[in-house]
């Protein structure tokens, strides 16, 4: 349905949209209000399972104080008004990445997404980070996936240039398993490293 009598808004359009929003607020952020400089800007965005509005200290928190996020929201762009699209980790994963109600694909019904090699997020489908790839940048994702399993679905498959985390909907941050299999992956490359998880380089150079 259109709005003022206009063509209706496609899904394309409309993550085209949410991009070029996403790049003009990071834009506008890091340049303080000058003109923006040539070079893009570098767009983090931290999805976080189970995390409350005021869980971290930028949004009120007074118990716990979290100075690496509030340096990021103090510098960058912080919203303070908005609605979760769902309650569950796939659901929320497929409407923010896709742009779309996450009912209108089948992984968006799954929850939670169990080892069925044949739902996933479809390689075909536009993502936000593929239409940030259009747009000149590098993606990465470092942590939890859980949009579906090799070898028909991945990150790669989806837009990401590089992927360091796993795959499944939770994993043990010590042994890297989840019912006894391990799920630690470097690009499509299943890796095995010792240590605690979040303390783990995601490359030598780190």
């Amino acid at each position: 349905m259109g709005f003022g009598g206009k063509e209706p808004i496609t899904r394309r359009a409309l993550l085209g949209g949410a991009a070029a929003g996403m790049i003009g607020l990071a834009m506008r952020a890091g340049a303080g209000g000058a003109r923006p400089s040539a070079k893009p800007p570098n767009i983090v965005f931290i999805l976080a399972d189970d995390l409350g509005y005021a869980d971290v200290s930028c949004y009120g928190r007074p118990d716990l104080s979290t100075p690496n996020i509030g340096r990021i929201a103090a510098q960058g762009v912080r919203f303070l008004q908005a609605y979760a699209n769902s309650a569950v980790c796939t659901a929320t994963r497929t409407a923010l990445i896709t742009g779309r109600y996450q009912y209108r694909l089948r992984l968006g019904l799954e929850e939670p997404l169990r080892d069925n090699p044949d739902v996933g997020l479809p390689s075909e489908h536009p993502t936000l980070p593929s239409l940030l790839k259009k747009a000149g940048y590098s993606t990465t994702l470092v942590g939890k996936w859980h949009l579906g399993f090799l070898p028909k679905f991945g990150p790669l498959k989806s837009g990401y240039d590089h992927f360091y985390g796993f795959r499944s909907g939770a994993l043990d941050y010590f042994s890297h398993t989840i019912g006894g299999k391990e799920d630690l992956w470097d690009d499509d490359v299943a890796i095995h490293q010792a240590g605690y998880l979040p303390d783990i380089p995601v490359s030598p150079d780190d």
